[in-house]
């Protein structure tokens, strides 16, 4: 009887620190991203009231960083989910069909062949300075991604990657880079210079 009370008191302890684990897990789950995603310096733009862009200052850290816009064009939408993500809209931030593709190129090529970072992963990386690629990282962003999915709508998620992503040199965000290499707001892109952005 005596041994049947232990059995029982020790399954009582173990749930209770599983439910608590759990609790904790959710905790930080729901909590792991900061508040404001981007703390960065943004340039100062000067626009006149057609949008034309009169002059710009350069941000304290030396980038070309245009302020986040509220959105971004359908034409450089279409082209960057052609490019990088093709399923952005039918997946929770990460892509189970792309990194089993990436693994089976990579293993096949014994070598780095190819990646399964989707956009949602991607802004993750830019949001966190782009640490070092290991597999633990990998592992981090794909539960950070998830956690951006939960939070953000697709389109808000695709307008901070558009935002900040790299486009050559010190030049960051969508519309710096079309100002920079178009002298025209990404609004008045054609299909072929949105899709040389992308």
């Amino acid at each position: 009887m005596k041994s049947i009370y232990v059995h029982i008191r020790k399954a009582s302890t173990i749930r209770k620190v599983l439910y608590t684990t759990l609790a904790a897990l959710l905790v930080w789950y729901i909590n792991a991203l900061p508040a404001q995603l981007f703390a960065e310096d943004y340039a100062t733009v000067l626009l006149d009231k057609n949008d034309e862009l009169l002059g710009a200052k350069i941000a304290k850290d030396g980038q070309w960083r245009f302020p986040e816009s509220d959105s971004i064009p359908k034409k450089f939408e279409t082209c960057i989910l052609q490019f990088e993500d093709r399923n952005f809209y039918h997946h929770f931030g990460i892509s189970v069909k792309g990194i089993c593709r990436a693994a089976w190129q990579n293993i096949r090529h014994q070598q780095i062949k190819s990646g399964a970072s989707t956009i949602t992963m991607q802004t993750i990386r830019l949001m966190r300075k782009n640490p070092p690629r290991t597999f633990k990282e990998k592992i981090y962003e794909m539960l950070l991604a998830s956690r951006l999915e939960c939070r953000y709508s697709k389109k808000e998620i695709l307008n901070l990657y558009a935002s900040h992503a790299p486009f050559g040199n010190n030049v960051v965000g969508l519309e710096s880079a079309s100002w920079r290499y178009f002298g025209r707001s990404s609004y008045r892109l054609s299909w072929a210079e949105s899709a040389t952005l992308a």
